[in-house]
């Protein structure tokens, strides 16, 4: 059953080319539906610039919608105002890409763990038993933040140490316990280890899972990296210039892709096997600018007259995948 249910979103911001160039509409998010089911891990897929982290903002409402709705649990939270508007954002958290930059250098590890119940010290955080910071004593305060540490694997003596005396492995650690402090229902992480090594991925990537199941979580889940959603995702869905162009198990995208954009990225892992030929030519259209047509019609080597004109729209193929291509018809 979806959790969150996306109808017809559509994300628009101005911009200017240059210091004295013409204001231009960049068109992030272009009426694009999407559901996520209950206690899943749906991965969000596609190259830098196609609005994924737009998306990721405009569910956690810090980027203003143009239209569409964005419902959880049934209630549209674009709707929502002040205590409502809090209560949603503290059952849906954030895991941001940059863990240099996303945590306060001049706040220790307990105080920036204190910051979120300090923000929501007036409402009633997940159950009956668990309130607000000023109904707990001071230890009952330092147990629970000990105790998310210990989630994430990391020692409680990291409470009295400063960002900077931790790895980026470490931090981003620091920044999913801090997501989790809420006990929220829904983490959004946004290109969570992207700026990591590929060693510590695997433990960031292994961390979430056992935390999804462990906190009974649903996950969407950012990335470019085809290796990572392979390893990560129950779902996929692959994203090209704000629409969403093929969904699916991670078994039906990575065993039988029907877009050519989708087949694009996979070809482009690396990989000892033998593949396909590069099917992807050209750059990323501008999304001040957009193709008509399929988005995708000016990079693609089965490109058809009437791809040119005419937009495909999703098409169930199979049982839960779904494509936005004409060669499907």
């Amino acid at each position: 059953m979806p959790v969150l249910e996306i109808k017809n979103l559509n994300v628009e911001y101005k911009t200017k080319g240059s210091v004295f160039g013409k204001e231009k509409i960049v068109k992030a998010v272009n009426n694009l539906s999407l559901d996520v089911n209950q206690g899943e891990i749906l991965a969000i897929a596609g190259e830098s610039g196609c609005g994924k982290s737009t998306l990721a903002s405009a569910i956690a409402c810090l980027t203003p919608v143009n239209s569409g709705e964005i419902l959880f649990h049934g209630i549209n939270v674009l709707e929502l105002k002040n205590k409502k508007l809090k209560v949603y954002r503290q059952a849906l958290q954030m895991v941001f890409q940059n863990p240099y930059s996303s945590l306060n250098p001049k706040m220790t590890i307990g105080d920036i763990l204190k910051e979120p119940l300090k923000i929501n010290n007036d409402l009633c955080i997940y159950s009956e038993d668990y309130r607000a910071l000023y109904e707990f004593s001071k230890n009952e305060i330092e147990d629970i933040i000990t105790q998310v540490l210990e989630a994430v694997g990391l020692d409680k003596s990291a409470k009295k140490l400063y960002p900077h005396e931790f790895s980026g492995g470490q931090r981003q650690r620091i920044a999913i316990a801090r997501a989790l402090i809420l006990k929220p229902e829904f983490i959004i992480a946004d290109e969570p280890v992207s700026a990591l090594d590929v060693s510590i991925q695997a433990q960031i990537i292994n961390l979430l899972i056992q935390l999804k199941t462990n906190f009974n979580l649903t996950i969407m889940f950012i990335s470019h990296d085809m290796n990572v959603i392979r390893h990560i995702a129950d779902r996929v869905a692959i994203m090209y210039l704000g629409e969403i162009v093929e969904i699916g198990s991670t078994e039906q995208i990575f065993k039988y892709p029907q877009h050519p954009y989708t087949r694009a990225l996979l070809n482009a892992v690396p990989s000892f096997e033998k593949k396909d030929i590069n099917i992807l030519k050209g750059d990323i259209p501008s999304p001040t600018n957009l193709p008509t047509g399929c988005k995708f019609h000016t990079r693609c080597s089965y490109c058809m007259e009437k791809c040119k004109t005419d937009k495909p729209v999703l098409k169930k193929l199979y049982e839960g995948h779904e494509a936005a291509c004409f060669l499907n018809n």
